[in-house]
């Protein structure tokens, strides 16, 4: 298995995420696998739930699918036994906290653990509870907490972001749902120049909008990776889409 960490001395990285049980129950690891094969430097497996305020409408969609067709975490982890027999690059989880807090922070750790997942990305867990709360426990089990930058984040705030990280930063390109395209203009570049001229100890990663060749380039003017999630998720919808991801993968890479 790959650290972020080695990965991060690359340049242009690509991160694909896609929704755990979606487009049906048993698809997670035949996807997981295919995006390595084709390509893909690390992967944001999603777990649904039924409230995914910060997600747009196709990842909506995907979680309500996901949900009726019976995925839930203690489902996810059964399937990610087999993770590490087929899966190399690195591999985060992304949701919201409630089943997180359902299922225990450190069951969930823990389980991550076992089945070799790098990190954790969680929108709604507050700085300041992750570090007095769950922090010890997350360092624990090895588990990276994967904290979000947005336009309106204050320097000081971005400042103890990168204290308390340990594998890299996403940086959110703007304050909108996910599936919205990125378009970089003025206050775009400014928000992005500030941030690298922060000069992070952290790598950064971008994501919300990236969606082709064009803005993904774009965004790693900026950054070490760009994150694609919408769009792939949309690929999902067709059929065959397993055959279909090489060239998806390819069309943004090359």
């Amino acid at each position: 298995m790959n650290s972020t960490r080695s990965l991060f001395k690359d340049k242009q990285l690509l991160s694909i995420y896609y929704t755990a049980g979606y487009p049906t129950l048993d698809s997670t690891l035949d996807i997981a696998e295919k995006l390595e094969q084709s390509g893909a430097d690390f992967l944001e497996i999603g777990f649904p739930y039924s409230d995914p305020v910060a997600d747009g409408p196709v990842i909506q969609h995907s979680s309500e699918v996901a949900l009726k067709n019976g995925m839930n975490l203690h489902r996810l982890f059964e399937q990610l036994k087999d993770l590490r027999k087929r899966v190399h690059i690195p591999i985060y989880l992304m949701g919201y906290f409630n089943p997180v807090l359902q299922y225990g922070v450190e069951n969930f750790c823990r389980d991550c653990q076992e089945v070799g997942i790098n990190g954790i990305i969680v929108p709604d867990l507050p700085m300041y509870e992750y570090e007095e709360l769950y922090q010890d426990i997350f360092r624990r089990y090895n588990i990276s907490n994967i904290f979000l930058v947005t336009p309106q984040t204050s320097e000081d705030r971005i400042r103890k972001i990168d204290e308390l990280s340990t594998s890299f930063i996403y940086l959110l390109s703007s304050n909108a749902t996910t599936g919205k395209h990125l378009e970089i203009g003025n206050d775009s570049t400014v928000y992005f120049e500030r941030i690298r001229n922060m000069e992070l100890k952290n790598p950064v990663v971008i994501g919300f909008g990236i969606s082709n060749r064009d803005t993904y380039l774009r965004a790693t003017e900026y950054a070490h990776g760009a994150i694609v999630g919408s769009a792939f998720v949309k690929l999902l919808e067709e059929e065959d889409y397993l055959n279909k991801i090489p060239d998806f993968i390819s069309q943004i890479k090359t």
